[in-house]
């Protein structure tokens, strides 16, 4: 079987939001169900783990190329913009905050950013909550470190000199009391995982190769 036109090359890196900012290491074809079926290998150094992805199913995934630089300074000053002052629900704020991270764009994972930053500093995140955000957070961070040819820890100063103006500023106006939110350990086990339902499925269960 032919190696089908593919969307990304060997050595490209790419953004697989569920997982984190990946390499594509190789692209190959083999039988799965009686099936000849092609292949992306890709490499994520945030879990030190390679993940092989149907062609076929990328798209549905999420996965896509590192954004432009200029899309990536778009990401950045979007951090900085008024916005609705999230639900009270937890359960409600993270299901739509994991509906963002699906989407996979870096507009919508710096809002996710953003939603769970300035909550934090209202009241203090729930656990699966706090996760969301710190793998949001590491996600946008390494997306615009390749973008834009700078430094993580660059990166991650830039998205804080954003975050905080506005974060002080509603920590400032806030006057409502938050008492009656629900408590996070009650409902740990109503809640998928932050890195996404349904993946393994997707991905035929070839996750976590060794080389």
């Amino acid at each position: 079987m032919d190696k089908p036109q593919t969307e990304f090359s060997v050595s490209q890196k790419i953004v697989y939001p569920s997982q984190g900012v990946g390499t594509v290491t190789d692209i190959f074809t083999k039988e799965f169900k009686g099936q000849e079926t092609c292949y992306y290998k890709i490499y994520i150094p945030v879990s030190d783990m390679y993940v092989m992805v149907p062609v076929e199913k990328a798209t549905g995934l999420g996965i896509r190329s590192i954004v432009s630089a200029e899309a990536a300074q778009k990401a950045i000053d979007l951090l900085g913009e008024e916005f609705e002052t999230p639900t009270s629900d937890w359960k409600l704020r993270y299901q739509q905050n994991m509906d963002l991270l699906r989407s996979g764009t870096v507009e919508d994972i710096a809002k996710i950013v953003r939603c769970l930053y300035h909550r934090s500093k209202i009241k203090e995140l729930p656990i699966m909550e706090r996760k969301l955000y710190e793998s949001a957070k590491k996600l946008l961070e390494d997306e615009i470190s390749e973008a834009m040819g700078k430094d993580p820890k660059e990166v991650e100063a830039m998205l804080h000199s954003k975050l905080e103006p506005l974060g002080m500023k509603e920590l400032k106006k806030t006057t409502t009391n938050f008492d009656d939110d629900e408590d996070d350990e009650d409902f740990t086990d109503d809640v998928p995982d932050e890195k996404g339902d349904g993946d393994d499925d997707d991905d035929e269960g070839d996750e976590g190769d060794d080389e």
